[in-house]
């Protein structure tokens, strides 16, 4: 299961908890950090995985972790999501997690800024760890927020153009979109209309088509969410614009929303057998590495392609990078075991053969720059892809915010308006969304 899967599964839900979180943590930690990493110990690890074989390969990953620190003795918590880690660290206690992973990357502006997550600068320095030099640009960014460092990557997800190669050979299509324009171009003619529906949908554009979130799109305009003041800058950088115009256009081209709605709602689950990139029933889909597993486990009738997702044309020359996300590794600053901790964080997250195998198990991205070039990886050719868009220097994520993912909400219910023709003028929409968005950061500091 992708950590994305989690994650958007939460993303709301951690909007919803800012208040819950503000009053969790009091900004200051008073735990102890002078515990005794090599005595015997007991430290209590929250994770968010659910999943039969997901739940084995993270017990494996502790497993190795004990074999290798026989004095320190792991109790893992699984199915724990970010509400359950607001009311443990506001709560504290025995029954307080001292090392806590999440899957939403959103949240680390608010881990660090509220000091809910310990600072790990010391520890890595301690160990003499240079992030910049141990993990993907992009990751090394999404775990930190104004200078602080309180959470470490561990795997990650990056997106790229999943396509039905058959589809493309009966359209006539000789390789693989590496441009907006010639994306449009070859969703429309792989587009078979149906009476007032769909034999084919060359591509569902709608933000409501699972991947096609407002950010997995805008990622491809290298857009700058935030000023230098921590001001929204969406109203300012053209790429906001561009990026939803692009996607109204494509919406408009491919048939309308009313009927790509209708065509949408008889689409079978997203990680189901029946996703209709699986059936054929849509030839190009905007998707995350876990795609690839799941649509050979379905067994489908066609050949599938991967390739990074196109850029704007007059960008061609940073086509390959994508969108990043992933999850990631912190120490509750209630922990009064904060160096016991920090092992078990450091093994996850920075021991190569650990990454590895964890990656191997669960169809993720490695998450360290040894471990995306290791020999053991177990890789599908195709999943090469994802590798190398999770080390383009090019590639993005969403930044930290103090309030989480509050500003990604408000401009995903931008794109709503805008592609159903609520809100015709994009540029006023983006105006106003801007000043949504920096009352909610003043409000949450």
């Amino acid at each position: 299961m992708p950590a994305f899967r989690r994650k958007s599964a939460v993303a709301l839900a951690a909007t919803a908890s800012i208040a819950l979180f503000a009053s969790a943590c009091t900004g200051q930690s008073n735990t102890s950090t002078k515990d005794d990493a090599s005595k015997e110990t007991t430290i209590t690890f929250w994770h968010g995985w659910n999943a039969p074989n997901e739940v084995k390969a993270i017990q494996a990953n502790v497993d190795a972790f004990q074999k290798a620190h026989p004095n320190i003795h792991v109790k893992v918590v699984g199915d724990i999501n970010d509400d359950k880690i607001n009311q443990a660290l506001r709560a504290g206690g025995s029954t307080a997690p001292d090392v806590v992973s999440s899957f939403t990357t959103n949240n680390v502006g608010k881990f660090c800024s509220s000091n809910a997550f310990v600072d790990l600068a010391p520890f890595l320095a301690k160990d003499g760890i240079d992030p910049a030099k141990t993990f993907p640009k992009t990751m090394n960014e999404y775990t930190q927020f104004q200078g602080k460092r309180c959470a470490l990557p561990l795997l990650g997800d990056s997106y790229a153009l999943y396509y039905n190669k058959d589809a493309f050979k009966a359209a006539g299509i000789t390789e693989p979109p590496t441009t907006w324009s010639q994306f449009a171009a070859d969703a429309k003619a792989l587009t078979k209309a149906k009476g007032d529906s769909y034999e084919q949908l060359g591509f569902m554009p709608d933000y409501h088509g699972y991947e096609t979130t407002t950010e997995h799109y805008l990622a491809q305009w290298s857009p700058t969410y935030f000023d230098a003041d921590g001001k929204s800058n969406i109203a300012k950088d053209p790429a906001f614009e561009k990026g939803l115009a692009f996607q109204k256009q494509l919406v408009d081209d491919l048939g309308g929303f009313t009927k790509l709605e209708k065509y949408r709602s008889t689409f079978g689950a997203e990680f189901g057998d029946q996703n209709p990139f699986n059936t054929g029933r849509v030839a190009m889909a905007m998707d995350g590495e876990w795609r690839l597993g799941m649509a050979m486990d379905s067994k489908p009738k066609f050949e599938i392609g991967v390739a990074p997702l196109p850029v704007p044309d007059d960008m061609r020359a940073t086509h390959g990078k994508g969108y990043l996300t992933g999850t990631i590794a912190g120490i509750a600053a209630t922990s009064k075991k904060q160096n016991a901790a920090w092992e078990l964080v450091k093994f996850m997250t920075t021991n190569t053969d650990a990454v590895v195998d964890f990656a191997n198990a669960i169809h993720n991205v490695p998450s360290t720059l040894d471990a995306l070039k290791s020999p053991k990886l177990q890789l599908d050719p195709r999943f090469k892809t994802f590798l190398d868009i999770a080390q383009n220097p090019n590639s993005t994520t969403t930044p930290a915010s103090v309030n989480g993912g509050q500003y990604i909400t408000s401009l995903q219910n931008l794109g709503y308006e805008v592609e159903s023709g609520k809100q015709s003028d994009i540029k006023a929409g983006l105006a106003k969304t801007a000043q949504e968005i920096d009352a909610a950061i003043a409000q949450a500091k």
